[in-house]
C-alpha cells in the first residue's frame, strides 16, 4: 500500500502546478472572494462559525479556506507536498489562520497526536484514492469529539462503474471490486493540456455498503444518507447538461444516482 501511495503522491505533486493555473479551479476568483464550496455542502452541514474542523484530503485548500472564511477553525490534511505548500501560501495571502499538515491519511492520527475536532469533513473525489476504508473511518472516529459531526459529499459508487464513450454511458468497471485499479493519464481532469511527468495512479472502488459500514464500525451514527441525480462538475463529458442551478445532470435517462452525501455523529 505504501508503494501505491508513493506513486499517487508523485502524480498529485505533478497536478498541483496544473491545477494552480487552471480555469477549472480559478484561484484568482477565489482570492477575490469567491466561495468554492458547493451549495449542497453548505446547506447540509450548516453553520460552522466558531467550530473546529478537520478537512481530510484537502487538496490545495480552497474548500478548507472557504470554511475558514465562514468562521471555522480549520486544519487541512493531504499527502501531497506540493498541495500543502500551495495551501499554506493561499492561507497567508488571505490572512486566515487555517493550518495545513502534510500527512498520509493512515498516519494522520499519529501526526495529530490525539487532537479532536467538532467536525470532520471530506468531499468530492476522495474515496477512490483510499485502499482501506476501515483505517479511514477509524481516523474519523478518533478525530471527532464526542457528539462531533462527520460530513461528506462524494461521487456515487454506482456512477463509478460507467465511462462516457461516444456521447453515451457504457458500463466499464465492476461495482464489487476491491483490487487496485491501475490508471494512466497524461493529463489531469481539469482539461488542461499540460503533460504530467508521472501519469500512473492506483485507485479503488468502494460500494455504498462498504462506506456506511466502515463509518458505523468506527462508532458513528448516521443522521442521513442522501442520493442525488446530479454532480458538481461535468463527470461524463458528452452525456450531461447543466441546469439552472449549475448542477450537471445526465442529458438522457437521468435515473442514476451520481452523488451521495452523508452526515453522521460520533456516539
Amino acid at each position: 500500500m505504501a508503494h501505491y501511495s508513493d506513486i499517487n503522491r508523485l502524480n498529485w505533486n505533478d497536478r498541483t502546478a496544473v491545477h494552480a493555473k487552471s480555469a477549472f479551479y480559478n484561484i484568482e476568483a477565489f482570492l477575490a472572494g469567491e466561495n468554492s464550496l458547493p451549495e449542497l455542502d453548505r446547506e447540509e452541514l450548516g453553520d460552522v462559525a466558531g467550530l473546529s474542523m478537520l478537512h481530510l484530503q484537502c487538496h490545495f485548500g480552497k474548500d478548507s479556506l472557504s470554511w475558514a472564511r465562514m468562521g471555522a477553525r480549520v486544519t487541512g490534511v493531504d499527502f501531497s507536498d506540493e498541495v500543502i505548500d500551495l495551501a499554506r501560501s493561499l492561507n497567508t495571502q488571505l490572512g486566515l489562520d487555517a493550518r495545513f499538515i502534510r500527512s498520509d491519511i493512515y498516519n494522520a492520527a499519529e501526526t495529530l497526536q490525539g487532537e479532536q475536532f467538532d467536525i470532520v469533513y471530506t468531499s468530492y473525489g476522495v474515496l477512490c484514492w483510499l485502499p482501506d476504508l476501515k483505517g479511514w473511518a477509524d481516523l474519523i472516529g478518533a478525530a471527532l469529539k464526542p457528539g462531533g459531526t462527520f460530513y461528506m459529499a462524494e461521487s456515487h459508487p454506482l456512477a463509478g462503474i460507467f465511462e462516457a464513450q461516444n456521447d453515451r454511458l457504457e458500463m466499464r468497471y465492476p461495482y464489487f471490486d476491491n483490487e487496485a485499479l491501475r490508471c494512466e493519464s497524461a493529463t489531469t481532469y481539469t482539461g488542461d493540456p499540460d503533460v504530467l511527468e508521472h501519469p500512473v495512479t492506483y485507485q479503488w472502488q468502494h460500494t455504498l455498503g462498504d462506506i456506511v459500514s466502515a463509518l458505523a464500525g468506527a462508532g458513528l451514527t448516521l443522521e442521513f444518507l442522501h442520493e442525488h441525480p446530479f454532480t458538481e462538475y461535468n463527470a461524463f463529458p458528452g452525456t450531461m447538461i447543466q441546469d439552472e442551478r449549475g448542477k450537471w445532470r445526465l442529458r438522457e435517462n437521468n435515473c442514476l444516482p451520481l452523488l451521495f452525501s452523508i452526515k453522521a455523529v460520533k456516539r
